[in-house]
């Protein structure tokens, strides 16, 4: 049986990526922090290991000895859209530091295989490089580290670059969560203009990239750290996808256009400049995940 080691398995991604692996016949230990709530995952609890981390370097180094994973799945990261300065040392801790204790921690244990996450905000205005924010460029600075570990320390790694996800029980305040509940309630909703453009990625099929990612590091295909894009290819303006659920809902969305400014940096296109991972597509269109939440 194949051994995974999931960060951020509390959260909407990692825990749909929990069952995915369970499904597929994987054994799962997470990593958590002692204040961490399980509750995303109590329906599946009673099956993984659960490793507590404390945010100490000997920490990392016993859960990665004791569970000995054949796959690392580094999902955990601080999302922050906007930082503030005192939210500076935690976007390192989280964002950098842990990574790099838990990169240590495989090299010394001898645990050789990680799929690591980033995010589509590394490309502002379809840059090869321009993070969007300070979270962006942890996560670029942490990819740089993780190259360190590939060339100096016989890791292997595939970086999954995330666009926007969705899908049910989603915890997050995304936009096709907040779309749905203002269809539900009648509320007035305050938007931007509207014109930028998403890429919306149904949570089950992001956790099939991961799966697939790991399967190519299992197969001994990666000789070096390899980055990839997991999107539909299909991206929707915001105007377009709220008369998308308008028409799905038969309801009509009390939207204030322009009620928002744009942020600082606004993401207007996605960048479709990386290939999705090698064997791997989505198999839902939006039309299909938005009905099947309609369902719930």
């Amino acid at each position: 049986m194949k051994k995974a080691l999931v960060t951020g398995a509390t959260g909407f991604i990692g825990s749909h990526l929990v069952r995915a692996l369970l499904r597929n016949g994987w054994e799962v230990d997470v990593i958590v922090r002692p204040c961490s709530s399980l509750s995303m995952l109590t329906d599946v609890e009673a099956r993984i290991g659960t490793c507590e981390h404390a945010g100490d370097m000997q920490g990392m180094l016993d859960i990665v000895t004791v569970s000995k994973p054949d796959v690392v799945f580094h999902v955990a990261s601080l999302f922050l859209s906007n930082h503030q300065s005192e939210q500076v040392e935690e976007l390192i801790r989280s964002n950098v530091l842990f990574g790099t204790q838990l990169l240590e921690a495989m090299a010394a244990s001898g645990v050789r295989k990680m799929v690591n996450t980033s995010t589509n905000w590394e490309h502002y205005e379809g840059k090869d490089y321009s993070p969007v924010n300070l979270y962006a460029a942890t996560k670029r600075a942490f990819q740089d580290i993780l190259q360190y570990y590939v060339e100096a320390k016989g890791v292997q790694a595939i970086t999954l670059k995330l666009f926007d996800s969705y899908g049910p029980n989603d915890p997050r305040p995304k936009l096709l969560k907040l779309l749905l509940e203002a269809a539900n309630t009648g509320k007035p909703l305050a938007l931007s203009p509207g014109e930028q453009k998403i890429d919306l990625v149904h949570v089950d099929d992001v956790a099939s990239a991961y799966l697939v990612a790991a399967e190519r590091l299992l197969s001994r295909k990666v000789t070096e750290c390899e980055c990839y894009g997991v999107y539909s290819g299909k991206a929707v303006s915001i105007r377009e996808l709220v008369r998308f659920v308008e028409e799905k809902t038969g309801r009509t969305l009390h939207v204030c256009w322009g009620g928002r400014g744009y942020r600082s940096r606004e993401v207007m296109e996605p960048y479709y400049g990386l290939n999705p991972p090698p064997g791997w597509s989505p198999k839902h269109t939006l039309e299909q995940g938005l009905e099947s939440l309609l369902c719930v």
